[in-house]
């Protein structure tokens, strides 16, 4: 794996390296010793799958609390979407940072995202698959969210979301919520 940090510090894009032969090719998504190697000291607890049938889908800005907070390792298994967190940290240099990232199927890119940022992402196809891993298993009271189209931020979201949640469209701006503790 290689492992790319981007800013905000801790954020990771991990690209793999295939070892490809005629049958295809064979590749690492996951060593504990190479994430150890970065300073990453991660056990994941909960794996998810999410399918998006519809293009332009929107899904976050998502996080946990402590002490329910999570670390992700994300990746797009179908399709492409444009991948966003935003640093929620509390005495972050880069708290309200936004960084985006475009994972596909035919990139394989992974993206880690430590506690204490808000994730969500846009499909840019239809019918798109996800893979999520998680530090810390779903927690309901623990839960929260942060507004996608909070000016603050400038995400640049590249087209209308075609659908968003109820949920999704009832989460805080950045000035409104308090940050995480981590």
């Amino acid at each position: 794996m290689i492992f790319h940090a981007l800013p905000p510090q801790g954020l990771y894009n991990i690209s793999i390296e295939k070892r490809e032969d005629a049958r295809g090719f064979f590749a690492r998504t996951f060593c504990a010793e190479e994430f150890a190697q970065v300073g990453i000291d991660v056990t994941w607890c909960q794996v998810n799958s999410v399918f998006n049938q519809t293009k332009f889908t929107l899904r976050g800005l998502h996080f946990q609390r402590p002490p329910m907070a999570d670390a992700k390792l994300v990746r797009c298994v179908r399709g492409v979407i444009l991948d966003v967190v935003v640093d929620i940290r509390a005495g972050s240099d880069t708290y309200g940072h936004a960084t985006c990232v475009e994972l596909s199927e035919d990139n394989r890119d992974m993206l880690y995202i430590p506690a204490g940022f808000a994730h969500g992402y846009q499909t840019l196809t239809p019918d798109v698959e996800m893979l999520y891993f998680h530090s810390a298993p779903y927690s309901k009271p623990h839960e929260g969210g942060l507004a996608w189209d909070d000016p603050a931020l400038a995400i640049p979201w590249p087209f209308p979301p075609m659908e968003v949640s109820v949920r999704d469209t009832g989460h805080p701006r950045l000035s409104e919520l308090e940050p995480i503790a981590i």
